[in-house]
């Protein structure tokens, strides 16, 4: 018989058997979705950390403390200074945090992140302004009572554009509100968009007093150059702090290149785990396939001794049933597809993160689909094949 014969024949023994062949198929379904659907949330979570990463800042240097020293960090605003002097940088931002109340009113408060900086911090973290004006190098200089709120920080406070120019009270100091930024899309612990920045003099003044900073931001004018002002500012750093050649650094560098390598790395990682626990649903498929086509074969047992004793050959018996397992498995595959990009669609919503459409993943689950059906549908069919025909006759 041609394949097609074989693939209309094996339709209508389906046909026969709706229930059975739906309950059948379910497996593959199943395991086909979960395919589908994880991976695209292991694509969709790697896409989000990314873009956050990429938010973070352009072409950004982070360089941060790793030791103390009588109780302040090791890197200090001078160091700060004496960076922004290093050739080849678009801007350099120190950064003292702590953590106090922000009031608007009696009733309007929060606690939240409370960022020194200088006037650079909005171009090397990437911020752009909504209403007002970001911090000004006056401000910076003179220790103005100033702040720029964070998107959440304002909505938290119920602020809104008509709120620059007036005043809101940190940890009980009033401050006077120069702009409100554009929301960067954050959330949870560290959001970009739940701060408050403010001069960085006026921190050190009226909140963590000291010469310390708890990181430092660079962004270098041209990526190409990435490596070579990290090396530099490496270099000026281990100077100014008087390490010798075989001593370890008090600070470190994090290159946001390597910091998204990273995140890449172990997002792949975990598309690829949660690929394989949905692998193995598509393989529980494939056992329900090969134990219903084994029921299949004892059942039409005397219809195989008939088409032996027609003239069917061996492996017309043998393509037969191959053929019905492939069509189960194809069909349920086709409906975990569509299944699993509903998946994938309702989740990437909730997420944050859209509809990402990802044709590899679906043909790799179309492939996987077509290989459950040979695999467990060659038994059965070789065990069809293998029927003496005077026994397949006389079976009742």
């Amino acid at each position: 018989m041609s394949p097609l014969e074989l693939i209309r024949l094996a339709l209508s023994r389906l046909r026969r058997g709706r229930v059975r062949a739906a309950l059948t198929m379910l497996g593959v379904v199943i395991g086909v979705a979960s395919v589908v659907g994880l991976v695209s949330v292991g694509t969709g979570t790697t896409a989000r950390i990314t873009q956050q990463l990429s938010s973070l800042g352009t072409n950004l240097l982070t360089i941060t403390p790793t030791g103390f020293s009588n109780g302040d960090t090791t890197l200090t605003l001078d160091d700060a200074k004496a960076i922004a002097e290093v050739p080849g940088l678009a801007g350099v931002a120190p950064e003292i945090q702590t953590q106090e109340t922000v009031a608007a009113s009696a009733t309007n408060t929060t606690t939240t992140s409370i960022v020194g900086t200088s006037a650079a911090y909005a171009r090397v973290r990437a911020y752009d302004v909504w209403q007002g004006t970001f911090l000004t190098d006056v401000a910076v200089d003179r220790s103005l009572r100033v702040a720029v709120l964070g998107a959440t920080t304002a909505s938290n406070l119920g602020l809104g554009a008509e709120a620059v120019g007036t005043q809101i009270k940190i940890g009980g100091i009033p401050f006077t509100i120069a702009g409100i930024l554009q929301p960067k899309g954050g959330a949870g612990f560290a959001n970009p968009d739940d701060e408050v920045l403010i001069p960085v003099g006026a921190v050190q003044k009226y909140f963590v007093g000291g010469n310390g900073v708890r990181s430092v931001g660079v962004s270098v004018a041209d990526d190409a150059d990435m490596t070579s002002v990290r090396n530099q500012i490496s270099e000026l750093l281990r100077v100014r702090h008087g390490i010798g050649a075989s001593d370890t650094d008090d600070f470190s560098i994090f290159d946001q290149t390597q910091l998204l390598q990273a995140a890449s790395t172990i997002t792949g990682t975990l598309t690829l785990l949660l690929g394989g626990i949905a692998s193995i649903a598509l393989l529980v498929g494939g056992i329900g396939i090969m134990n219903i086509m084994l029921v299949s074969v004892r059942e039409r047992t005397r219809e195989i001794g008939i088409r032996m004793a027609l003239g069917a050959r061996r492996r017309d018996i043998q393509s037969q049933f191959l053929i019905e397992a492939l069509t189960l498995s194809v069909i349920g595959g086709f409906v975990g597809v569509l299944f699993g990009l509903l998946i994938s669609a309702g989740i990437g919503k909730l997420a944050g993160w859209g509809f990402i459409f990802d044709p590899g993943t679906i043909v790799v689950a179309t492939v996987f689909s077509l290989a459950v059906g040979i695999v467990f549908g060659v038994w059965p069919a070789r065990q069809a094949a293998r029927l003496d025909p005077v026994v397949a006759l006389r079976f009742e």
